[in-house]
């Protein structure tokens, strides 16, 4: 990826001095400093929960400091709603984008601002500025355009749209190349550094360095609400700065995803992906069809998950992998075609013979599948195996046992809570995900599935699970992988199928893998 020249002009136009922001007593901003250049884009690096998003919501209104203050072109500034920041020329692009489907471009980007013959909603001058404003910075959208029908880095850029007909100079991008294909990272890539000649300036929120070494001039890490570092690009080497954002030594060798190198070095990886083809398949998926209210969400897809192999699922979000995830553990009803596992069809077993079996599943959706809010953190933990040994006897569980084994999965999987019989619904997100990982990999397994399974993460705990998958692996485990991520999926899987729409578009072998082609198939460009 060519990294690109900024220009900079060392011209201050935005500082955050001594920001504090806690949230039910726990520190999520502490005195954190943020300076921003004119033509500048700044790469805000670091972990989930480092606080990137925290400081950029109070800059937007979102959030209300505790304490600190914002000089905003030499003046102090009070901003205390997204209205403020908008008339601060201020503007953001959060990862999730707030969108009515049904409407058109023009009828997304225009509320909220002035419309001339608002009584007729007459959008042809609007429309206009908008096709203006994106042949100008690359973003090439057709106002008339239905959202439903736009991909997802079509309605990123739409986002963009909005901020730049609010005369947004300062741009903040939240997490922008999470739904994106490589070829759309390059496309917002180039939008950004048009808009940087135009004199704007852009912080960038992101958790993979490889990124803001691409784009960006000068990078600040924040770790646990804190400043750790801010420099200019060239100034420290990639393991610096992931050193940075996880404060301690790593496996440099296993943390190449981090910094950005997994797509040129996958073939070198410590654990590289063999290929099993005298394998049998401990998953077989074969012509599966499911629909909802009559409509498709997958169509004959086909594939097979073999033993000590790790099988990739890579697509846009919303493409069918939840479905083909559930209706693979029995969870969803199946239209057409079959999944077995070990030859036992999965629709005749369903999801308790599935546990039974020895088939682990991590969700998707933390927050409502396969967690209970109001149980504790040690019934949490062994969910899907409280039936049998060891924890349970004669129809009774055994909570010595469960309590002893929970607090060792606490200490191994470093979940952060008093102990086993906290309630679930106190943890935050990411340790949440910690305990659905620690269930998934306690118990032996001749099948996981595993979705989004590092979502949520910092990155000591990416690589703990990076590790246990490959372990797995070599001992002969088989792991469907769905991920959104697709460095996540070069480095780890053997083989990757691609699905859009609800289709398995192509199937490509590990020594076959080519990010770009993965791209276009992931836009439906079959193999």
């Amino acid at each position: 990826m060519r990294r690109y020249q900024g220009s900079m002009d060392n011209t201050t136009v935005l500082e955050m001095q001594g920001m504090c922001k806690a949230f039910d007593g726990h520190p999520a901003l502490d005195h954190v400093n943020f300076q921003l250049n004119g033509g500048e884009i700044h790469g805000l690096l670091g972990g989930n929960g480092a606080g990137k998003t925290t400081l950029m919501n109070v800059l937007y209104g979102l959030y209300r400091a505790d304490a600190g203050e914002i000089i905003l072109r030499g003046r102090k500034v009070e901003i205390r709603s997204p209205k403020d920041a908008i008339g601060h020329n201020i503007g953001m692009v959060h990862q999730h984008f707030l969108q009515i489907e049904s409407f058109t471009v023009a009828e997304n980007v225009v509320p909220g601002t002035p419309i001339k013959n608002a009584l007729g909603l007459d959008l042809k001058a609007a429309a206009g500025r908008i096709a203006t404003l994106g042949e100008k910075f690359g973003l090439g959208i057709d106002p008339a355009a239905r959202i439903e029908d736009l991909s997802m880095g079509a309605r990123q850029r739409v986002e963009i749209l909005k901020a730049l007909y609010r005369g947004a100079q300062i741009l903040i991008l939240d997490e922008p190349t999470t739904n994106l294909t490589p070829q759309e990272v390059d496309t917002l890539f180039h939008t950004v550094q048009a808009m940087v000649r135009e004199g704007m300036s852009v912080v960038f929120i992101t958790h993979k360095l490889r990124e803001v070494l691409a784009v960006c001039e000068r990078i600040s890490v924040l770790r646990d609400g804190r400043n750790v570092l801010t420099l200019r690009r060239g100034e420290a080497t990639e393991d610096e700065f992931v050193r940075g954002m996880v404060g301690e030594q790593l496996d440099i060798r296993k943390s190449i995803i981090f910094s950005g190198r997994a797509t040129a070095n996958a073939a070198q990886s410590p654990h590289p992906g063999r290929g099993l083809p005298d394998q049998p398949p401990v998953l077989q998926v074969e012509g599966l069809g499911i629909t909802e209210a009559g409509v498709p969400l997958v169509k004959g897809a086909s594939f097979q998950v073999r033993a000590g192999e790790i099988f990739g699922i890579a697509g846009v979000a919303g493409n069918g992998q939840l479905p083909l995830a559930e209706a693979v553990m029995g969870v969803r009803a199946i239209a057409q075609g079959r999944a077995t596992v070990l030859g036992t069809d999965v629709a005749q077993i369903g999801t308790a013979g599935l546990l039974a079996m020895g088939v682990a599943y991590v969700p998707e959706d933390r927050l409502h599948d396969g967690f209970l809010p109001s149980a504790n953190v040690a019934q949490n933990l062994i969910l899907g195996s409280h039936r049998g040994a060891p924890y349970a006897r004669g129809g009774f569980l055994d909570w010595k046992t469960i309590f002893r084994d929970s607090r060792d999965l606490i200490t191994q999987y470093n979940i952060r809570t008093s102990g086993p019989d906290d309630v679930g619904g106190n943890l935050s997100g990411g340790n949440i995900q910690r305990v659905l990982i620690a269930r998934a990999f306690a118990q032996p397994s001749t099948l996981l599935i595993a979705h989004n399974p590092t979502r949520g993460l910092d990155i000591p705990s990416t690589e703990f699970v990076y590790g246990k998958l490959l372990e797995r692996k070599t001992q002969g485990g088989a792991t469907l992988l769905l991920s959104e991520d697709l460095d996540e999926l070069l480095l780890l899987s053997d083989r990757i199928g691609v699905i859009y729409k609800g289709e398995i578009v192509g199937v490509l072998e590990r020594g076959a893998f080519d990010k770009y082609a993965i791209g276009r198939m992931m836009s439906g460009v079959r193999a």
